[in-house]
């Protein structure tokens, strides 16, 4: 069983030039947060956000939280001044935008070159250009701090020209390829946000959606999409319970060797084993993490 990361359910954006929400961010249940730099903040507002997120990573006070920024791109008068500055404050993450080929991570992961080790890479895959190269910028991962994806819906929407649908078919093929591509090269990957902040069945649609195409949890633009989020994303005690079954079955000394055994009246093989093991280690991790 490969490692089991930390929980990233919930991923909430937050604008970093938003002083109230960046304090309020220390009181959510998101397993993430993602002080915003690029999209969330107006030009005129970049420097002085970005000295926001500087300090609140120095403050600390998250907790349990994952601390990411989400910088402006190296093609932006901000980018540059945003890696180096971010660099040197240390977040658990710093998400760089519109990631389109290997070039792409290799130039953000040199321009993040003195953060410290802890500090990860992620990546927004949100650009036609990158459907055709998702391969490709996965293997960068062996060569860099890279170890997450996001999905950005909204600009691939926009590059796409496509409608944003209630079952989100125009973004099957995009989604279900970056998973694959993802998981391929031992990544993290969380899904893109949902838009319409009042609507939180259809959140929870897409939420249940995402955990059917695979995805590690999902980016979220509301304090109240959090709890919703989460409880999708957690795995049901009755998958747990089954997963536990399944465990202590193939550790019984009469299995000792099979490769597929009867549980509770189904099959079981070994790759079921491994896929229990690492639902009941999620289970597990979010506990935890909700008890710290």
């Amino acid at each position: 069983m490969t490692d089991i990361p930390r929980p990233r359910r919930s991923a909430l954006y937050l604008p970093a030039s938003n002083a109230k929400a960046l304090d309020k961010a220390r009181t959510l249940a998101c397993d993430v947060v993602i002080l915003d730099l690029e999209d969330a903040v107006a030009p005129e507002a970049k420097e002085a956000a970005r000295g926001q997120a500087v300090e609140a990573v120095k403050a600390g006070g998250f907790g349990r939280r994952e601390l990411v920024i989400r910088t402006n791109g190296l093609d932006t008068p901000w980018g540059a001044e945003d890696l180096a500055a971010v660099a040197l404050a240390g977040p658990d993450a710093i998400l760089v935008p519109k990631v389109s080929s290997g070039a792409d991570v290799a130039a953000y992961d040199a321009a993040i070159e003195k953060a410290p080790a802890t500090t990860k890479l992620w990546a927004m895959i949100e650009t036609c250009a990158a459907l055709f190269a998702l391969d490709e910028i996965a293997k960068a991962a062996k060569t860099t701090r890279m170890t997450t994806w996001v999905m950005g819906t909204n600009d691939l929407a926009k590059e796409m020209r496509c409608r944003q649908t209630a079952d989100r078919a125009p973004f099957w093929g995009p989604l279900s390829l970056s998973v694959a591509a993802a998981r391929g090269a031992g990544l993290t990957i969380l899904d893109g946000v949902y838009n319409d902040i009042e609507n939180i069945e259809g959140l929870v649609n897409v939420c249940e959606q995402g955990v059917d195409f695979g995805f590690d949890g999902k980016t979220l633009i509301h304090p109240k999409q959090v709890e919703p989020c989460n409880l999708v994303f957690s795995p049901a005690p009755g998958e747990v319970d089954w997963a536990r079954a399944v465990i202590a079955a193939f550790a019984l000394p009469e299995n000792a060797g099979k490769g597929a055994i009867r549980v509770e009246g189904r099959m079981a093989e070994l790759l079921h084993l491994a896929q229990a093991e690492r639902l009941v280690a999620v289970s597990e991790a979010i506990a935890e993490a909700q008890a710290a």
